[in-house]
């Protein structure tokens, strides 16, 4: 625990047999309650790899896309009642030892949300491919004025967010693919919750997973119609799924294909 709160790190899995115990093996104990990951219907060995780590773990039985797995990952942190959620992806593509720093910035009523930025730190050093650094630039400034936020990306996996946040955001109706991180903050935003930014160096390697080009694309799509879909909602000239009243939010009632939970 830390400042009374407890703190939770969830990891959303997909082929992670590689690289999950050296990322496990990095997060910062001392101060981290439990660690929650949700295999989604993986190929290889993630699901025994992380009960052999003592690591709760559940799994999907189909694939529900990256959005539909940080759903069930943030149902189960706020079922297990943390205070504190910080989403580290499992493929060492972000280093662990930012979570005492992220945590603190919540822990103690600095922040609502952090992200961990690879704008803020060189990620071309850090082996981004240039296009992908280009898209980012262009979009993270494209957003900012729609959503008239300063933030230096709003692409980075690693991101942490108080259980209000969580409680409160309609991330139920959000996308189930890798839009959702973007609608995430969109919302964060437009219910008013002031994000924090802390600098994260970025690794790309054979392991770390990272999505092709054509993929990129519908992201890259995605994100201006999120930031669009946001500013007509915001003057009350658009209503879309996910920014009204009556959207959905996670039901933290609801019940979880479990493959293993740690004892507490």
């Amino acid at each position: 625990m830390l400042n009374g709160k407890k703190v939770v790190v969830v990891m959303p899995a997909y082929n992670a047999e590689k690289t999950l115990e050296k990322t496990y093996n990095e997060i910062y104990r001392d101060i981290v309650d439990e660690i929650i990951l949700t295999d989604d219907k993986s190929s290889d060995n993630t699901k025994d790899l992380a009960k052999d780590l003592n690591i709760t773990t559940i799994v999907h039985k189909e694939n529900r896309g990256y959005g539909g797995n940080q759903k069930s990952c943030y149902t189960a942190a706020l079922k297990s009642g943390a205070d504190i959620v910080i989403m580290l992806h499992p493929d060492y593509q972000y280093t662990p030892k930012l979570i005492p720093a992220i945590a603190s910035m919540l822990a103690f009523e600095e922040f609502d949300a952090v992200i961990a930025s690879r704008m803020l730190s060189n990620a071309l050093e850090g082996g981004m491919p240039l296009y992908k650094y280009i898209a980012n630039k262009f979009l993270t400034a494209f957003q900012n004025f729609f959503l008239r936020q300063h933030l230096s990306e709003y692409h980075t996996g690693y991101r942490a967010f108080k259980r209000n946040v969580l409680e409160n955001l309609p991330l139920a109706d959000c996308d189930e693919d890798f839009v959702f991180d973007n609608e995430m903050l969109a919302l964060v935003t437009y219910y008013g919750y002031k994000i924090g930014e802390v600098s994260c160096p970025t690794k790309y390697f054979p392991e770390a997973s990272s999505i092709n080009f054509r993929r990129s694309c519908k992201y890259g799509f995605g994100v201006l119609g999120v930031s669009i879909k946001y500013f007509l909602a915001y003057y009350g000239l658009y209503k879309s799924k996910i920014f009204r009243k009556d959207a959905k939010k996670l039901d933290i009632n609801a019940e979880l294909p479990y493959y293993h939970k740690t004892e507490n």
